[in-house]
């Protein structure tokens, strides 16, 4: 899938300094989020959610110097205090927080923010919030427990031309279903299991 997100069409997402691939952590998809820092492309980004497990700080300063040592980017999921004691890069937020984007922007402006969103009223809120991109789900069928139903890729096509910032795709992204994407201008692709694929 790094490939495929490397072809994308990025229209300001270069600009803001986006990355092209975000890769999300998950403690039953993904129980090894270390192998995921280690296999990250560079100039891609990390997205570590903790869900409160403990050792979180621990594990995210290590995340952090994994994915550092390889030219990516760290983003903590949903704690804006985790990110800055790990020297993290920024956050990323769900869809329910994205409306404190610009706080955390003006706190942090080398922060990258993203929000989670899953209608296109939800990414105009992250929009108007301040957030650099909104990851939009969920856009193909997925194997997440808390995956939505699909909205396919017109819907998703549509979605992000009137999103008022730059979106991710997350949802069933893998490299077959990202060439149903290729011909949008996205920030970029997003994924949990995507490096597998």
């Amino acid at each position: 899938m790094r490939r495929t997100a490397a072809l994308l069409k990025r229209p300001g997402a270069v600009r803001k300094g986006l990355p092209r691939l975000l890769v999300f952590t998950d403690p039953a998809r993904t129980p090894e989020p270390e192998a995921l820092a280690a296999a990250l492309p560079a100039g891609a980004a990390l997205v570590y959610r903790s869900f409160g497990e403990a050792g979180a700080l621990e594990r995210a300063r290590r995340l952090a110097r994994l994915v550092h040592g390889r030219g990516g980017l760290l983003l903590v999921g949903a704690d804006a205090g985790l990110a800055r004691l790990a020297g993290a890069d920024g956050v990323h937020l769900p869809q329910r927080a994205a409306f404190s984007a610009g706080a955390l922007k003006r706190r942090r402006p080398g922060w990258i923010v993203t929000a989670a969103a899953h209608s296109l009223g939800a990414a105009r809120a992250a929009a108007r919030a301040g957030a650099d991109a909104a990851v939009v789900s969920t856009v193909f069928a997925s194997n997440s427990a808390s995956a939505g139903r699909p909205m396919g890729p017109l819907r998703f096509a549509i979605l992000a031309r009137r999103a008022g910032l730059p979106v991710y795709a997350l949802g069933g992204v893998n490299d077959r279903t990202a060439a149903r994407l290729a011909s949008l201008r996205l920030a970029g692709l997003a994924a949990v299991e995507g490096l597998r694929t």
